[in-house]
């Protein structure tokens, strides 16, 4: 084979873009995650926005002390999501962490990478979803032991929710969680749901209640709010879009409220 006897080097160099994509949202997930990225690409990834991806280390079992032990590894995470560039929203995406952390001190966490960047947990984008549908009633279901739903339970009763009925599923390790069929959570969201709650809190990532949230909200005849549909939710109108999305739940019709 004749060697290549010249390479050439063109002369002036082509107008570059602002950005690659128009908007950009970080997202720091568990190492075990199976559920989080696919909801992410569904719901809040297009030509417009994209979704940069950081893992932080994390052993099951879940419980509220190895949740905890997350906290310390939140800035090295944001650190890593496009260096130096700004982002429009910056989620960390666990549910029973975010609860049982803060969401104060994970916001100064990643805050700490990431100065000035909005900060979405799903515990708190739930609350929101839930105060964009005005109800104050609500029934929750964990896939989660009693004792890492306690706080959980702790969490909305404090931001002046009434939690009519809690459900818990007993599980530990959050790679079965992400077993769990969208149909069978149809099911469950029918049997966790009070008669009196006006609205179903579904928690945790790591479930694929996004899937069948429709399904949810078919059976039930009221408003669910799952932990990655309402993260997604807030991620969207944080990045400027305010486009309808109904097939992932009446939450993704509504604009953020305001404060």
């Amino acid at each position: 084979m004749k060697p290549l006897s010249e390479i050439k080097l063109v002369p002036g160099r082509p107008a570059l873009d602002e950005r690659p994509l128009e908007r950009r949202v970080g997202l720091i997930i568990l190492a075990t995650d199976h559920t989080t990225e696919p909801d992410f690409r569904r719901m809040v990834a297009s030509e417009r926005i994209g979704v940069y991806v950081a893992r932080i280390p994390y052993a099951n079992p879940t419980t509220p002390e190895n949740l905890r032990k997350m906290q310390p590894a939140l800035t090295a995470g944001a650190a890593l999501i496009l260096p130096d560039e700004p982002l429009d929203a910056i989620c960390y995406s666990c549910t029973s962490a975010s609860v049982v952390i803060g969401d104060a001190e994970i916001e100064t966490a990643i805050q700490a990478a990431k100065p000035g960047i909005p900060v979405v947990t799903p515990p708190m984008a739930g609350m929101r979803g839930l105060n964009a549908f005005g109800v104050r009633r609500i029934s929750i279901l964990t896939p989660y032991t009693v004792e890492t739903s306690r706080p959980m339970a702790t969490y909305f009763a404090e931001r002046g929710f009434e939690v009519l009925s809690f459900t818990c599923l007993g599980f530990e390790d959050d790679r079965e969680m992400a077993r769990i069929s969208p149909a069978a959570l149809v099911d469950l969201a029918r049997q966790a749901t009070h008669p009196q709650a006006d609205a179903l809190f579904v928690s945790c990532t790591a479930l694929r209640g996004a899937l069948a949230v429709t399904g949810m909200e078919q059976a039930i005849g009221r408003p669910v709010v799952t932990s990655n549909q309402a993260t997604a939710w807030n991620c969207l109108r944080l990045s400027g879009d305010e486009t309808a999305h109904p097939e992932f739940g009446r939450l993704m019709t509504l604009p953020l409220p305001r404060g």
